[in-house]
């Protein structure tokens, strides 16, 4: 037959396909918080990681963020531009006084969409989502 490969696949047991999805319902409850701070996921992730780490390249936050260079760049020029973060000692890029009082206002919404997610996960989902985590970052 044509088609024989049709008849052995099972696009439910999809893990990529699994995976998107996850990220789409994570990011709609995200997405509900983060709203009013016009600010995407990637680009608060960028922000989180830059107050923590201090300095970083464009290489060395691209790794840490898993976002492809042009991704990564988008984000960067949006961040840029509202004064969030610096070139000042490039190629280093770091986050701004006011990049640092931006993420301290937002962490309060940011708890609210962790712990909605957090309660939808439960302690199995969490410690399950964790171990995938692990897993593949490695």
């Amino acid at each position: 037959m044509e088609f024989e490969n049709l008849k052995c696949f099972n696009p439910s047991e999809c893990i990529s396909g699994k995976v998107m999805r996850l990220n789409r319902i994570t990011a709609k409850v995200f997405r509900k918080y983060l709203m009013p701070f016009n600010i995407t996921d990637s680009q608060l992730s960028t922000l989180f990681v830059l107050t923590k780490k201090g300095g970083l390249t464009q290489k060395q936050l691209s790794n840490i963020v898993q976002l492809e260079k042009s991704s990564l760049n988008r984000n960067l020029k949006r961040l840029f531009d509202k004064n969030y973060l610096s070139r000042a000692d490039f190629p280093t890029i770091q986050i701004t006084h006011l990049g640092k009082s931006f993420v301290n206002d937002i962490i309060p919404e940011w708890k609210k969409a962790m712990d909605e997610i957090s309660e939808l996960l439960g302690k199995d989902g969490k410690t399950a989502l964790n171990l995938v985590h692990t897993q593949l970052i490695k």
